[in-house]
């Protein structure tokens, strides 16, 4: 965990291909023969990293297809929870890093869970349009439109931002589904004060800024250099 969390982290800092296994050694103050015991290449880092992601995803979708809620309870479960997961270093991995760095193996697999996802939004958009608490519309898009802006959260989210993982995913919950529901939302924003004005400090980038390139699309971009993360181009 600590040994996947360094490397992560560095891979961030310097871009993947700029990172080196010495350079991972030495965070983990140990010697490089000493990390082969863990890891053969930087490859297999950059993979398991995005599975300690994908792991938690997996869990998340597998309590919510459980929960019995409707459509739009579902969705916004999954909106809120993969919201959260993006804030965390395995949950940006997932997003930050280009797949075609990995084996082809590893990559069929990364693409493989990718449409997975991408499914299950739209079969809880759908579900939705069926039980009635989700307006008309056609799940593939608004599958898209949603999942594009939750993956943005993983290239423009600051650990030390004003706001925490869960100010973040109750905000994303109302935000991307407020709609498309067919009931009220009784939730009020997480970053609105209660007379109505914003008062709080929005992380850098602009939560509310439109970033309209598709999930896969989103996805496929490499990491960036750089601890801090720098505001999306306009």
């Amino acid at each position: 965990g600590a040994g996947r969390r360094t490397a992560v982290n560095l891979f961030r800092e310097q871009g993947y291909h700029r990172a080196t296994l010495n350079e991972v050694a030495e965070r983990l103050n140990i010697t490089k023969p000493a990390l082969y015991n863990y890891f053969r290449s930087k490859e297999e880092i950059l993979f398991e990293c995005w599975a300690l992601g994908q792991e938690q995803v997996d869990e998340i979708i597998a309590d919510i297809s459980r929960s019995g809620d409707d459509g739009l309870g579902k969705l916004r479960a999954l909106v809120r929870a993969y919201a959260a997961t993006m804030a965390t270093e395995f949950g940006a991995s997932m997003v930050r890093f280009n797949p075609r760095d990995l084996s082809p193996d590893n990559e069929k697999t990364v693409r493989a869970a990718k449409r997975g996802i991408d499914r299950t939004f739209r079969r809880y958009i759908a579900d939705g349009v069926a039980d009635g608490s989700i307006k008309p519309c056609d799940p593939k898009l608004t599958a898209f439109a949603i999942a594009g802006s939750l993956n943005w959260i993983g290239h423009w989210y600051q650990r030390d931002g004003a706001l925490s993982p869960d100010a973040i995913a109750d905000e994303f919950a109302v935000r991307l589904t407020e709609g498309l529901t067919n009931r009220p939302i009784k939730k009020k924003s997480a970053l609105t004060a209660p007379d109505g004005n914003n008062n709080r400090k929005r992380p850098k980038g602009g939560l509310h800024e439109h970033h309209p390139r598709p999930a896969a699309r989103a996805a496929d971009q490499p990491g960036r250099a750089g601890h801090r993360l720098r505001r999306p181009p306009s």
